[in-house]
């Protein structure tokens, strides 16, 4: 009984009065002695039909008559309508439970790429990029739960100026590492006209792939680059379909670009650089083209889109960045619809937040923002700390802390800033990752001991954590739907709650139905830990 056959029934018995009520609303009570569904519809109608809310509600119980899985509906509080599902429709759906469950077929055979995480070479793996990998890893996992067809794709940053920066850091000081010639780069280029120009000729030789020995150690930096980012996808559980680099797209996101500026969509600003006016769009002016004939970023995304649907002819391209550059999305998008309109009309740009750490907390040598590997190895620490007492498989210190992060990041809407707190981030008891893979873990366990075979029949009385467990399908398709995975990090941590307490006040292994109960619930908590990127470890 999902929330559509409720609305269903009740629109027919509003038929049968001759009423109609597009304002009405069904959703789940807050308060479970409320039903397990509510409706305002008699509310929504009673100002239309001039009656009292009570009046108009119990006229609707009347005309809906018996329901088959209903067992119960009350007219309660100023007119409110609660309708209590039966036993036997729960067990029904508990039956339902196995490896698949919460899987959809709402996406089903529609080609989506997601492009996330987007690193620049020859710099590190910041916490920034960390963000949108767990975002963009989460949300490509929810949508081929929706039956879609994925491919995951990074754009890395290959060519420009930060490039350029590090190459002149490491040619001046071989022992550097990348990132240190890169802050030295960065300085040099601020202290002086001379460095300046140096590296802006230098950022042209790039481009240009002019210079054989500058080309030497560039590729040996992007070789280097290429293999640390592999290795902590590895670590996260990414992977990526398509690597694409600016470098592939500068020569075509020129064409595109030139063609704009002789059908008027671009216009030549101050010396000789092609800029798109976006005032008229209510936005603001940006560079496509900078004034030694380059291509900026801006212009690259145009030909980035051409390069990702020409691999894969995508019914949707999704793109996840961090939201300070929300706004120049917005121009970018609407040049996008001048120039690619059947492109644009396929995008859907995702701004997530930063993450900032505590205040005095775990700077970087350099003073730039923590790298990926630090934050991990830093959580890992404390988690092997707390858990220096616990027999632990190999690796699971590792899956902990990961899972940690992974869940502080996403337990909240994707636009919002998060202030990373490691000791609330490795509780076991509390909102966190480790709390739901602990939970796991002890269901598991439970299992493993029972002395009798899971069976849903002669079930007691319908709890909490059974009718919560039927929830997982419409938790993960308003997620998907909405490109929020903190639905599921929200849904799993109640689960968890549920799970622990019905754990504490019963005996389970040697009860057939509470083991089958107690099988359902590891199997949506594995199934919703996948959905997060977060490891699911047995043995905790």
């Amino acid at each position: 009984m999902v929330k559509e056959e409720v609305k269903k029934i009740i629109q027919k018995a509003l038929e049968k009065m001759g009423a109609e009520a597009s304002e009405a609303l069904v959703e789940v009570p807050k308060e479970k002695t409320h039903g397990d569904y509510s409706s305002n519809v008699a509310l929504a109608l009673s100002k239309k039909l001039g009656k009292n809310p009570i009046e108009v509600a119990q006229e609707i119980v009347a005309k809906i008559g018996e329901q088959k899985n209903i067992e119960k509906i009350e007219v309660a509080g100023p007119g409110f309508i609660n309708f209590y599902l039966s036993r036997e429709f729960f067990v029904g759906e508990l039956k339902k439970i196995n490896k698949n469950f919460g899987k959809n077929v709402s996406l089903k055979n529609k080609k989506i790429i997601i492009e996330y995480t987007d690193p620049n070479i020859l710099k590190e793996f910041h916490i920034g990029h960390l963000m949108s990998n767990a975002i963009g890893e989460s949300i490509s996992r929810l949508i081929e739960f929706g039956g879609a067809k994925v491919k995951r794709t990074t754009w890395q940053s290959d060519v420009g100026l930060g490039i350029a920066k590090a190459v002149y850091g490491k040619m001046r000081n071989s022992l550097y590492s990348w990132q240190d010639a890169y802050v030295f780069g960065t300085k040099s280029y601020e202290e002086s006209e001379a460095n300046k120009k140096e590296i802006v000729m230098l950022n042209k030789k790039i481009f240009e792939r002019s210079d054989k020995a500058v080309n030497k150690l560039y590729d040996e930096g992007k070789k280097w680059s290429l293999k640390y980012f592999d290795a902590i996808y590895k670590k996260l559980g990414t992977h990526f379909d398509y690597l694409i680099f600016e470098s592939e797209a500068v020569d075509l996101a020129k064409k595109i670009v030139q063609e704009g500026l002789k059908n008027g969509v671009f216009q030549t600003g101050e010396n000789g650089a092609i800029i798109f006016k976006g005032e008229k769009f209510g936005l603001h002016t940006r560079v496509f083209i900078n004034s030694e004939g380059l291509p900026t970023y801006e212009a690259k995304e145009l030909g980035l889109a051409k390069i990702k649907y020409g691999k894969y002819k995508y019914d949707k391209s999704v793109i996840i960045t961090g939201n300070d550059i929300n706004e120049y999305f917005k121009v970018l998008l609407c040049a996008m619809k001048e120039m690619l309109p059947e492109l644009e009309a396929k995008t859907k740009h995702i701004g997530h937040g930063n993450m900032r750490l505590p205040e005095g907390k775990m700077s970087s040598r350099s003073g730039t923002a923590m790298t990926a590997e630090s934050l991990i190895e830093k959580v890992k620490e404390l988690v092997v700390e707390k858990t220096k007492d616990r027999a632990l498989d190999k690796n699971v210190d590792e899956q902990i802390a990961i899972g940690a992060i992974k869940y502080s990041i996403l337990k909240q809407s994707i636009g919002s800033d998060i202030i990373y707190d490691f000791e609330k981030s490795i509780s076991f008891e509390g909102d966190s990752g480790p709390y739901l893979q602990y939970s796991y873990a002890r269901a598991t366990s439970v299992l493993r001991k029972a002395t009798v075979k899971p069976l849903l029949a002669g079930a007691p009385e319908i709890g909490s954590l059974e009718k919560l467990l039927t929830h997982f399908p419409k938790i993960v398709a308003k997620a998907t739907d909405e490109y929020e995975p903190h639905y599921i990090v929200l849904y799993l941590t109640e689960l968890a709650r549920e799970f622990n307490n019905y754990y504490a006040h019963h005996t389970i292994a040697d009860s057939p139905y509470r083991v089958a109960l107690t099988q359902a619930f590891s199997i949506i908590m594995k199934n919703g830990l996948w959905l997060l990127g977060i490891e699911a470890p047995e043995k905790m």
